[in-house]
């Protein structure tokens, strides 16, 4: 049996051990059904399982079988993955459990696992991302925050639900979840919910913000005290208790406790220095983040450059040897980014909003990415996000299919309609990523033109557009425009009249009259008259076609520079 697909499908890469993902996230999501899930000590990769890939697995994968049911089939697959090595394999439950599954269960060493009813393999992708992503540095080491293992909020948010007796979720300044306790099982839709989608619902949270929640949260130095309020038209949430994470006057995000009634003054007080301890774990955790994304935007930078250094800083990044795409990635308009000369405090605190949501978006693009194209480098330099990608398969087919992840990303973000993504072009080897990433940058800036429509494109849809932004910039740096068209500007600015827009309505439309008179509202005859009047102030023999080009891309450089 050839081996099954996993390349495309890579989720990501870490360290965590199956057993303590299981403790994470509980028996009510995933549950062991046959197999030692202590067997692992280590899981480095998510994979979703592709039958019609034939990429060698990843080793020490947790496998995420998709649409698996019958038993033979997972005994089939079981025997593939223990010759790779794999960690285990997730499958819908109910999981019918037969005696070739228990033979290739311990022929394999891959232990089942069934995910329960009701939720989605997006969801547990997620979910296992999360844990298995977390590499903060020193995440190796035996430092402690506390006696909590530096950077593992799981484990501190099981420790508080300990001290409150009341489930824990861990959250950041935009209501995502970072970490949360045992006993999902144990409270109320509105948690289960949040822990699934790693964010608080949408409607919970606007109904939080009306009412002043998050406010009062962000305010108060003590534990809030949140009321039950209405899920849906039967039911209601728990009662709950938040408290803001700070690192002095800075909210770096909030715990919240599922409660049964009002914290006693004494499991008040914990909460307020647990919540101290969050801060540690959560400034060291940011200031892990930050070095590696600075390093990982240097690799980018040097890969793309072409310079001396450009081949070590793929292999570093993981890259391979060859068949390369590099995406470009940024908002619409340049000027939209720049904040103008506006130097107060509100200009300040809107560009530092604008990088905080570019660092979003950028993350949210690498991990988009990386459950497509296994080996992926994404990193934001300047205003713009660079991807770095291996492509495989087809090679008439990788720019367009890359074309499709991202337009799939765009439709999944569905919240910011200025994004735009220049798709550059096929790379061979290493030294053509520089081409690559030229031709993404020219369709990007194509894109980012006000007048563009469009969010996606790759540089055969555009060419024209872009060599014509080339050849304007050639113009300006001439002093054009020259000749008939200098005199027509001229003539116009003098005069008060319209030569320069008759001529241009009768070129776009190739020379008809009584289009081109009707498009300005003026009588054929008037126009008639204006375009002789064009012609002689010009002059210009408008019965010569390669007058009659020169001109028309002389207007059209001359649009592009408005």
């Amino acid at each position: 049996m050839t081996n099954p697909g996993y390349g495309s499908n890579v989720v990501h890469q870490g360290r965590a051990s199956l057993g303590r993902v299981l403790d994470n996230l509980g028996s009510t999501l995933l549950e062991v059904v046959c197999g030692d899930a202590d067997l692992w000590e280590q899981i480095r990769n998510v994979v979703i399982h592709d039958q019609l890939d034939d990429s060698p697995l990843p080793r020490q994968a947790l496998v995420l079988g998709v649409g698996l049911q019958h038993p033979d089939d997972i005994a089939a697959l079981l025997t593939d993955l223990g010759d790779q090595g794999a960690a285990g394999l997730v499958v819908r439950s109910p999981v019918v459990v037969d005696d070739a599954v228990r033979a290739a269960v311990a022929a394999a060493d891959v232990p089942v696992l069934g995910l329960a009813p009701g939720a989605s393999w997006s969801q547990v992708t997620a979910l296992l991302r999360a844990q298995i992503t977390e590499r903060d540095v020193g995440a190796t080491s035996d430092e402690t925050l506390g006696r909590m293992p530096a950077g593992d909020l799981f484990a501190l948010a099981n420790a508080i639900s300990t001290l409150l007796d009341a489930p824990i979720t861990i959250e950041d300044r935009s209501s995502r979840v970072l970490a949360f306790s045992e006993g999902m099982d144990e409270t109320d839709p509105v948690r289960v919910e949040t822990i699934l989608g790693r964010q608080v619902p949408h409607r919970f949270a606007r109904l939080l913000e009306e009412r002043g929640i998050y406010r009062d949260i962000h305010r108060s130095r003590t534990p809030v005290h949140i009321d039950p309020m209405p899920y849906d038209e039967q039911q209601e949430t728990a009662p709950r208790v938040a408290v803001a994470v700070r690192a002095g006057d800075e909210v770096l995000g909030s715990i919240w406790a599922t409660v049964k009634a009002p914290l006693s003054t004494k499991h008040s007080q914990e909460l307020q220095e647990a919540a101290k301890l969050v801060a540690l774990h959560l400034l060291r955790l940011r200031a892990g983040a930050d070095v590696e994304r600075r390093l990982q935007a240097d690799l980018v930078a040097t890969a793309l450059e072409g310079g001396p250094g450009a081949l070590d800083a793929v292999d570093r990044l993981g890259l391979l040897h060859r068949d390369y795409l590099v995406l470009a990635l940024a908002a619409g308009h340049p000027d939209d980014l720049a904040g103008g000369a506006d130097s107060s405090a509100d200009a300040a605190g809107g560009r530092a909003q604008r990088a905080i949501e570019n660092q979003r978006i950028t993350d949210a693009f690498a991990m988009h990415l990386s459950a497509v194209y296994p080996r992926s480098a994404v990193a934001q330099i300047n205003d713009v996000t660079y991807a770095i990608v291996n492509v495989r398969g087809d090679r008439g087919s990788a720019v367009h299919r890359a074309e499709r992840v991202v337009r799939d990303f765009i439709e999944r973000i569905g919240e910011d309609a200025s994004l735009r993504v220049g798709v550059g072009n096929l790379a061979l080897t290493r030294s053509d990523l520089t081409r690559s990433r030229a031709a993404a940058d020219r369709v990007l800036r194509v894109l980012r033109k006000r007048s563009s429509a469009r969010q996606v494109a790759v540089i055969d849809q555009v060419h024209v557009e872009a060599l014509m932004l080339e050849l304007a910039d050639l113009s300006a740096e001439r002093d054009e425009p020259i000749g008939p068209l200098a005199r027509l500007l001229e003539h116009d600015e003098r005069k008060g009249s319209n030569l320069v827009e008759t001529l241009d309505t009768w070129l776009n439309s190739f020379g008809d009259v009584t289009a081109a008179s009707a498009a300005m509202f003026t009588h054929a005859n008037t126009f008639r008259y204006r375009l002789r009047k064009a012609a002689e102030v010009g002059g210009v023999d408008l019965d010569d076609a390669e007058a009659r080009f020169a001109l028309m891309l002389q207007l059209r450089l001359l649009r592009q520079s408005s």
